[in-house]
């Protein structure tokens, strides 16, 4: 069972030590490998680079994230060929966004297609992880549609898959079968985040289509600006949550942490992971 831990790369001095902290507290539970997020078009292309290289040097295995927008495939090989001489064996292969107001012809318009180029240009030499979506992409015209295109990419090369984060377990349940009918068998990996904002947590969630179920948004409502009771609500949500998937067989829970590691940790000490490794 394999778990990891994801985070965004700093813009400042002061975040760059926080987040070297961070991986300081999260190593210590041995997690399969580290994530680093990719601005929308390459907005992060360097800071991700440079935070890749920091926890890497540090002996870890980590993958960032890779969504190349409007570069062309020469500037992602270009890209790749420096990961690989930096360490990197594993990459998170996007689709991602071109930031609003930035014109310009997207070169690689689907995941699939940087999941090809990637197995072209470098056949074995990285592990690719890509995304799914149990609650359906935004901007997927169907659910059937969805998962073609999820299909597709384990059809390209994907190793494994993360998912995008939700609070329904019967929807990662309900997607797992629908690929298990398909024939798809890459493990897939929920992505979970901990809850400690609510104002953020409705913004994150309406921009990438994850689901707030009523009952928890009311509930985190009902607490206004109270910090506390919505973390120790949110705590007891997604632990519950974990433990029902990691019982449904999932194979493993990747936290989008947000470059803290207290919620994460809160969550990771009720399910007692360490003691169950």
């Amino acid at each position: 069972m394999g778990f990891s831990f994801e985070f965004f790369p700093p813009k400042t001095d002061k975040g760059r030590s926080n987040l070297l902290r961070t991986v300081a507290r999260l190593r210590t539970h041995a997690p399969e490998f580290f994530s680093v997020t990719y601005g929308a078009g390459g907005s992060t292309r360097e800071g991700t680079f440079d935070t890749v290289s920091a926890i890497v040097a540090e002996g870890l295995d980590v993958a960032p994230h890779l969504s190349m927008g409007t570069d062309d495939k020469t500037a992602v090989v270009a890209l790749l060929e420096r990961y690989r001489s930096a360490g990197v064996r594993r990459v998170v292969a996007l689709r991602g966004d071109i930031p609003s107001g930035i014109g310009g012809t997207r070169h690689i318009r689907y995941a699939a297609e940087l999941v090809e180029l990637i197995r072209a240009n470098f056949g074995t030499d990285f592990q690719i992880e890509v995304a799914a979506y149990p609650e359906i992409h935004p901007d997927a015209p169907s659910p059937e549609a969805d998962l073609a295109f999820f299909q597709r990419k384990v059809e390209a090369g994907a190793d494994s898959a993360i998912t995008q984060y939700f609070y329904n377990a019967d929807a990662y349940a309900n997607f797992i079968e629908a690929c298990e009918r398909l024939g798809i068998d890459i493990p897939i990996v929920p992505g979970i985040m901990p809850i400690t904002n609510f104002s953020s947590l409705v913004r994150f969630s309406d921009g990438c289509g994850a689901e707030i179920p009523r009952w928890l948004r009311k509930r985190l409502e009902a607490y206004g600006d109270d910090i506390d009771s919505i973390r120790a609500v949110g705590a007891d949500v997604v632990t519950r949550l974990c433990q029902r998937l990691l019982e449904m067989g999932a194979p493993g829970l990747h936290f989008y942490t947000m470059n803290q590691a207290e919620p994460t940790l809160a969550v990771w000490d009720r399910l007692g992971l360490d003691s169950a490794s």
